[in-house]
This record gives structure tokens, sequence and C-alpha cells, in this order.
């Protein structure tokens, strides 16, 4: 169409704009993530993704236990087994946290330098455990 219709055509109906409306893009990110991840739940990459975004948005135990997923189907991997790590710190669990930066250290996890200013790892700084994983104990 043409003329004082066409941009209106274009534009999303009032229902969808209301929908979308009341979600931030974070919100909207989560949802179309959580889709996904319902239509395969062993998706690594969708699981990645999901861990973070909810870690993002303040939902530290979903994020745990989105991370724990991924160290189920990825015993092995390095990346998933730090940010099972950062999660359990997030969540005040700090035993676990520590064992589980250690796992991922002992799998190759090598950027120390992040490990030392990550934010999600604050909670462990002044633990001795944490600071010998650092090899400042």
């Amino acid at each position: 169409m043409t003329g004082a219709n066409a941009p209106q055509d274009r534009k999303a109906s009032p229902r969808s704009r209301r929908w979308f409306g009341n979600l931030s893009q974070l919100d909207f990110d989560i949802d179309f993530f959580e889709q996904l991840l319902s239509r395969n739940d062993r998706d690594v990459e969708v699981l990645r993704v999901l861990a973070e975004l909810v870690s993002k948005k303040g939902k530290i135990e979903r994020a745990v236990e989105l991370d724990g997923r991924l160290v189920k189907l990825l015993p092995d991997d390095p990346l998933a087994r730090y940010n099972l790590g950062c999660s359990l710190a997030r969540a005040g669990q700090t035993r676990e946290a520590i064992a589980s930066l250690s796992r991922a250290i002992l799998l190759g996890y090598d950027d120390l330098a992040h490990l030392e200013v990550d934010p999600d790892l604050d909670s462990l700084r002044d633990d001795p455990e944490f600071r010998s994983l650092l090899g400042q104990g």
C-alpha cells in the first residue's frame, strides 16, 4: 500500500506492542531462550546463553541449575565448570564454588587474571582456599 496507511501497516499490532511493551529486552530474551530450551533441554548453546541471561537478571538459583545441567552434559569442559563456580559463588555456596573453580583449572581453564577480578567471585576473595587457588595463600 501507499499513502498514509503504508507506515501504519508495517507497525506491530497494538496487541503485540502491548505484549512486548510489558517486557524488558532481558525478560524477552529469557522467555525466548526458555522456550527454545523447552523444545530441546540438552541444547548446550541454549543452556549457555540462558544461564548467562538469568544470571544477569539476578535469578541466581536458576543460573546454578542451568550451569549444573551444562556440567552434566559437558563434564570435561573447563568453561562450564568455571561458570558453575561463578554461579555457586553468587549463590553463597562457597565450598562448592571453590571446588568447581578448582576443577575448571584442572581441566584447563587458564585465564587466572580474569579469575582474580571477576566480580561474580567477589564473595570468595577473602577465603583462604580461594586465595590458595590463585597462588596467594
